[in-house]
């Protein structure tokens, strides 16, 4: 059963940090993309971070560059997203995405809430 579980979600003050992680099973990891998502309440679903399968490349939203960090651990099968400086525009539930790395197969968590606020 394929599986993705998104935690390490939570409150924060602005400025501070939060790393999520994404733990997956069921699926040969190492074979997909893996990309962050968010929502924010009354807004789209919007892509913040992607790494290649092999980890080799990364890309990020403009809004996030510099404080975000995407990074994977193949032998853990599990993502990571280190944010950092975080301001209150980045609060949103938090989603995590599996693709295959040559075909249309994807996945998807059920997200984690993050909420920035003083």
């Amino acid at each position: 059963q394929v599986q993705l579980v998104e935690s390490g979600g939570g409150l924060v003050q602005p400025g501070g940090s939060l790393r999520l992680s994404c733990a997956a099973s069921g699926f040969t990891f190492s074979s997909y993309a893996m990309s962050w998502y968010r929502q924010a309440p009354g807004k789209e679903r919007e892509l913040v971070a992607s790494i290649t399968s092999t980890g080799g490349s990364t890309n990020y939203k403009y809004s996030v560059k510099g404080r975000f960090t995407i990074s994977r651990d193949n032998a853990k099968s599990t993502v990571y997203l280190q944010m950092n400086s975080l301001k209150p525009e980045d609060t949103a539930v938090y989603f995590c995405k599996a693709s295959h790395r040559m075909t249309s197969v994807t996945y998807w968590g059920k997200g984690t809430l993050v909420t920035v606020s003083s």
